[in-house]
């Protein structure tokens, strides 16, 4: 363990090195193309974490584990990458440039191990708890038989812990029994305006014990317990409990000396305790005093091996934010940069010579035993553990032959059909909702499918014979996930559920509802979701004003708006069970292509009558790519009533009653704005041939007017005028909503048929005849 040891304080260095030369040349020496412009990069920050950082990946970490790197330590991550031969020089030294590492760890645009990407702060740590649950819902899957379980473990910065989602998501990991898990807090006590609070370590600890989570405390590394035995060290330690971080931060920075005048005036007493400070002199003292646990791999690697249990676990690991750095303990740290003197001193410090600052083991006295020794650390044994899974083929669309029915209805029956199938494909979906999974439409699927937990728990309801046409039933079978309404955790769980197939080999088809307006309540975690590349399926509903007599705070207006800009997201709104019927089934293998992405269905609960049936390839075909001719116009046309949604049945009402004042009039049922608007931009930048709306709407004559007619926005399909440079006036709800009906909210914000025939008699030229 000795010779362990020292290889890792030889890591622990060359890391702290490399991390701090890779973002001194992206600012001070690469050249600049953005004139002072700095490029960033979190020196300090990396100095707190490189020696936990070191401890874990060369001592701790085994290749089912899985890490999600603090955000402003993705330096040393690619650093360690570097020393394993995982990462060129070439893209450290484009850091934070187009073609370099990322400033944050990606899995999508880096091209190292990356296992969980991070970068807006809390969701990195949150979704390993999510993980964990995942890891446990294949595990009781027959497909996983045999496989050793994982450690999901995150690496949290203390000033993260202010974030919301962090505490939804010890909740929920409470719930369902949370295990694997670790969460190491680098407690540097700094943020990036001050210092932190004192007495936030016991907040931590309550919080964290209150929902049954371990707590490891690590503030002494091997030096100060080493010097705490020594005769007056009881003192020194009493006075280091109770300094005040902003003290210990200034001292830190001011080093030996001030540590030592300090140290004399507080608990000098001619006698043990000056006796302890005397044996040391200046460097040795401001060692002494920065040897937290945090920054001390011995301390770290007997603490990580000492657990043996699954429970949950969160190490508190104080460290020194800018250790053995020029910045080290200075308020203003956390963005400051090392200047070109600062950054001489410190490598003549690290004993660097000059052109070797990218040489992996420069310094290294022995690369022999060291190379050795790499070659052996467990983690990296097996290489790269980006796995992949095969697909799950459907069997086609599910066809529904209602005479009235709401997409959200459909939505239901659909899954609970493919539920009733006992297919491949639908043994790999799981669903999951905040909450809300019977006013979603989820309950006969569960019903079907039942909830999943670990162990059995009983239905006192059905025990007890009381009618309930919830049959629901907790089982290691069970194939939805329940969560609390915290939109947060649902997008994360969509997350790590949609990398299953990559993090843990085996895929899993992720389904989750939510309602509409509330997908901006988790948006932030969406967005997480869809820049890791997780494939689920988003399903919003209700949406629109369609929901009339819950009001405003439960009217969607933007949310379409949201699914055209988020990439990595298609968003779809069928107004129709055939077109539901043949989105459902592409989106189960759009998730699983490697060029798909993750799609959002945008529902109602407003039922409609349903036309004749429609299918054929012609037919899929243009739903998938966003629009077709309900009615299609004649070389004259005047008139183009675009619509998206269920508001197509006033849409159409509209276009009859205009039959008889208009020679031609069109009727464009939209599917997918999304879709039409991202062909459109493709195709004028030259990646594409005409785009699938340009076909459309170039046979329309330029005298033609486009009246596009929304349950949401009018800017979803505001830009189709510009398509062909046609005249065009979009309606659609641009204010918070009220209650009422459907027919006074739709009349209210102007999509009603009267509203529609309206906007045409005003911007149309013509007046309808006496007849109409």
């Amino acid at each position: 363990m000795a010779t362990e040891i020292t290889h890792l304080k030889t890591l622990e260095q060359r890391l702290l090195w490399l991390a701090c030369w890779t973002i001194h040349n992206a600012n001070h020496l690469r050249p600049k193309q953005d004139g002072d412009v700095k490029v960033g990069g979190h020196q300090a920050s990396c100095a707190s974490m490189v020696s936990i950082m070191t401890a874990l990946y060369f001592h701790v970490l085994r290749p089912e584990d899985r890490v999600a790197v603090k955000p402003h330590a993705g330096p040393v991550f690619h650093a360690i990458q570097y020393l394993m031969g995982n990462q060129t020089r070439q893209r450290l030294e484009r850091f934070r440039g187009l073609g370099g590492v990322q400033s944050y760890p990606s899995r999508t645009k880096d091209t190292d191990d990356v296992d969980f990407s991070t970068g807006s702060v809390g969701l990195g740590v949150a979704v390993t708890a999510f993980a964990s649950l995942v890891q446990d819902y294949l595990a009781s899957r027959a497909w996983t038989a045999g496989r050793k379980p994982g450690r999901m473990i995150a690496l949290v910065g203390d000033a993260e812990l202010d974030e919301g989602n962090i505490y939804e998501c010890l909740q929920e990991g409470w719930k369902h029994g949370l295990r694997n898990c670790w969460w190491i807090i680098d407690y540097n006590r700094q943020s990036l305006d001050g210092v932190v609070r004192e007495g936030l370590w016991q907040r931590i600890e309550a919080i964290f014990g209150a929902f049954g989570w371990d707590v490891v405390r690590l503030k002494y590394g091997a030096l100060q317990q080493a010097a705490f035995a020594e005769p007056g060290g009881d003192r020194l330690r009493a006075w280091i409990d109770a300094c005040p971080n902003q003290l210990y931060s200034a001292l830190t920075y001011q080093g030996g000396a001030a540590w030592r005048r300090r140290l004399l005036d507080a608990i000098g007493d001619q006698g043990p305790v000056t006796a302890l400070l005397d044996r040391r002199t200046d460097d040795e003292l401001a060692e002494l005093m920065n040897n937290l646990g945090g920054q001390c791999v011995q301390t770290l690697a007997a603490a990580f091996d000492a657990i043996d249990h699954d429970r949950p676990t969160v190490f508190l690991a104080y460290t020194i934010k800018g250790w053995k750095t020029p910045l080290a303990g200075h308020k203003d740290n956390h963005a400051g940069l090392m200047t070109l003197d600062q950054m001489a001193d410190f490598q003549s410090r690290m004993g660097v010579a000059p052109g070797d600052e990218w040489e992996p083991l420069a310094t290294v006295d022995d690369p022999a035993a060291l190379h050795r020794f790499l070659d052996n650390v467990p983690f990296f044994a097996g290489g790269p553990r980006r796995y992949q899974a095969a697909m799950a083929e459907s069997a086609g669309p599910v066809p529904l032959d209602d005479a009235e029915l709401s997409t959200q209805a459909g939505f239901g029956k659909i899954l609970d059909r493919i539920g009733a199938s006992g297919s491949p494909l639908a043994d790999r979906i799981v669903t999951t909702s905040p909450d809300v999974t019977v006013s979603t439409n989820l309950g006969p699927w569960v019903n079907r499918r039942g909830l999943f937990a670990r162990a059995k728990l009983a239905d006192t309801f059905r025990d007890e014979r009381i009618p309930s046409t919830q049959k629901w039933h907790f089982a290691d079978t069970g194939q939805h996930l329940e969560l609390g309404i915290a939109e947060m955790n649902l997008f994360l769980l969509l997350a790590a559920a949609g990398l299953s197939h990559e993090l843990f080999g085996e895929r899993l088809l992720p389904v989750g509802t939510v309602y509409d307006p509330f997908i901006a309540r988790g948006l932030d975690a969406l967005n997480y979701a869809c820049y890791s590349d997780a494939r689920f399926l988003l399903v919003g509903t209700p949406s629109g004003v369609t929901l009339a007599p819950e009001g405003g705070a439960h009217q969607s207006i933007g949310s379409q708006l949201i699914g055209i800009s988020q990439p990595g997201l298609v968003a779809y709104e069928p107004a129709y069970l055939d077109e539901l019927s043949v989105l459902m089934d592409w989106a189960f293998v759009y998730m699983q292509q490697e060029d798909g992405g993750s799609i959002y269905l945008r529902l109602t609960t407003r039922p409609l009558p349903q036309p004749s049936r429609r299918s054929g390839a012609d037919f899929a075909r243009d739903v998938i790519d966003g629009a077709s001719w309900w009615r299609e116009p004649g070389p004259n046309a005047e008139i183009v009533l675009a619509y998206q949604g269920c508001i197509g049945h006033e849409v159409l009402q509209a276009a009859g009653r205009l039959g008889d004042g208009y020679r031609d009039i069109g009727v464009l049922a939209i599917t997918s704005a999304d879709r039409l608007l991202s062909g459109w931009t493709a195709a004028q930048r030259g990646e594409s041939e005409e785009s699938h709306v340009g076909r459309l709407l170039s046979r329309l004559p330029r005298h033609c007017l486009l009246v596009t007619v929304t349950d949401g926005h009018p800017a979803t399909l505001g830009w189709l005028g510009s398509v062909c440079g046609h005249r065009t006036v979009s309606l659609g709800v641009e204010r918070f909503g009220q209650t009422g009906t459907i027919a006074d909210l739709y009349a209210l914000n102007g999509i009603d048929v009267d509203s529609i025939v309206r906007a045409v008699q005003r911007h149309g030229g013509r007046r309808l005849s006496a007849a109409s």
